[in-house]
């Protein structure tokens, strides 16, 4: 993308002024999206994303400013801005840049652009057709297909000089279904990072049909009572709860300026003895993998809590210089748009020893929240509100009918304390995190848990 010997000059240039650690972030970044609403085409979308980005620290201080001009001249304007908003006076640096080969751990097979959008569409009209055809209440489906192709370049004042290119695939398929005139809406959105071999392993057809169902059955169940009860938190996508109430809280960029529930904690019991926690960059192929971060570290695995007590914390290059602590390989950015700052990337609860089963059966009256969907988290306080997308209550042990409009309320820190019972099965579910760095794809996950108290929001 950018030459070493362009780079160098670059970083001087923004290390000019005094600062003692500069950054160039360099990108290339095509986007590309088909989408279909009733089974017709309805938009074709492509986006090319290029720009640089030129940061600098001085102390705890940080400056970083942008350009879409990547030429020589372009990017030296970009970096002598940088350098005089830091500081004033004059420096003289050397910088020798080396090229660093991280290696790749996520091959792709098919590279997306090489595929015809006659094919893409095929594979969004099975995934829309499986859901109109499972169920006549479906009355309603809209299907997507994207894929983007990311290229990032990163040199530092350290030496260091790296690509890497990051392809992810995503099929996403929402259907609404009517009855009685009652409507609801169920979405799956499937990905990975890796090509179209996406679908070696993902079955359009049994996309389509999940949201058929699932709408379905919430639009033919009654309202969910509300109360304080145990609630049993399906695999997958529900760990988007540890992901929101507690994740967020965990980063850096929280917990170096005070405003998170669990500073200063670290080797502190935060969590329930069964509860193990887990950020992992490294998984090959897994929707937030990478080979390295934002700022060029290597992904890393992070236990953050390992049977409820504290280990570790998410940071990045910046923050990793207020806490006094080294940075994990945790920055990352939307574009070269947006300051890097810490963030997840696959975050779960790891598989426990309880069985399925015995975690239903264990439950005398209480919800069984299958799927979970969105909501919100002050990550100070660690308070949330998230809905349920499909639930079901439970009756002596067993799963009864569904329930629909239910909520799950309460405080991340509480929470983590009273999941007791953590099964088997580890599920994840992909999908896009939004903060101070921008929209990143995250995964999150988890076994089916327990948590033995919890206030459910209902009718």
């Amino acid at each position: 993308m950018i030459s070493r010997e362009i780079c160098q000059r670059v970083l001087q240039q923004a290390s000019s002024t005094g600062a003692d650690y500069a950054e160039l972030f360099a990108e290339n970044t095509l986007n590309h999206a088909v989408r279909l609403v009733g089974g017709k085409v309805d938009s074709v979308h492509d986006a090319q994303i290029a720009g640089a980005a030129v940061r600098v620290f001085l102390g705890l201080r940080s400056v970083m400013a942008t350009t879409v001009d990547t030429t020589e001249a372009g990017l030296l304007r970009c970096a002598q801005r940088a350098a005089e908003a830091l500081a004033e006076g004059k420096a003289e640096v050397s910088i020798t840049l080396r090229e660093r080969l991280f290696g790749d751990i996520h091959p792709i097979r098919i590279v997306p652009s090489t595929i015809s959008n006659a094919h893409k569409v095929s594979i969004i009209k099975e995934a829309c057709a499986a859901a109109s055809n499972e169920n006549a209440a479906v009355v309603q489906t809209t299907g997507s297909l994207l894929d983007v192709d990311h290229h990032i370049l990163i040199a530092t004042s350290e030496g260091l000089w790296a690509q890497d290119r990051q392809i992810r695939t995503r099929l996403g398929v929402e259907a609404i279904a009517e009855i009685n005139g009652e409507t609801q809406s169920a979405r799956f959105a499937p990905g990975a990072r890796a090509g179209m071999e996406l679908f070696d392993t993902v079955d359009p057809k049994a996309v389509g049909e999940k949201v058929a169902r699932q709408a379905v059955t919430m639009a033919g169940a009654g309202y969910c009572p509300a109360g304080v009860m145990p609630v049993a938190i399906g695999n997958g996508f529900g760990g988007v709860i540890f992901h929101e109430a507690c994740g967020h809280s965990l980063e850096a960029s929280s917990v170096a300026y005070g405003n998170s529930q669990f500073c200063g904690k670290l080797g502190q019991k935060i969590a329930n003895e069964k509860v193990t926690a887990i950020d992992d960059g490294t998984i090959p192929n897994n929707w937030g993998s990478i080979n390295i971060d934002d700022e060029g570290a290597p992904a890393r695995r992070n236990v953050l809590i390992e049977k409820g007590v504290l280990k570790s914390y998410m940071i990045d290059k910046f923050n990793s210089r207020r806490m006094g602590m080294e940075p994990t390989g945790s920055a990352r950015r939307q574009s070269f748009q947006f300051v890097p700052t810490s963030r997840m990337t696959n975050t779960f609860i790891a598989p426990g020893n309880d069985r399925d089963e015995d975690i239903i059966a264990s439950i005398e009256y209480g919800l069984y929240a299958k799927e979970m969907g969105g909501g919100s988290v002050n990550p100070v306080t660690g308070e949330f509100n998230f809905a349920v997308n499909e639930g079901y209550l439970i009756r002596g042990g067993k799963i009864c009918e569904p329930v629909r409009g239910a909520s799950l309320v309460g405080k991340g820190s509480q929470v983590i304390q009273k999941i007791d019972m953590v099964g088997q099965e580890l599920l994840c579910g992909q999908g896009m995190c939004g903060s101070s760095s921008g929209s990143i794809p995250t995964n999150v996950g988890q076994p089916l848990i327990r948590v033995s108290s919890i206030t459910v929001g209902g009718r």
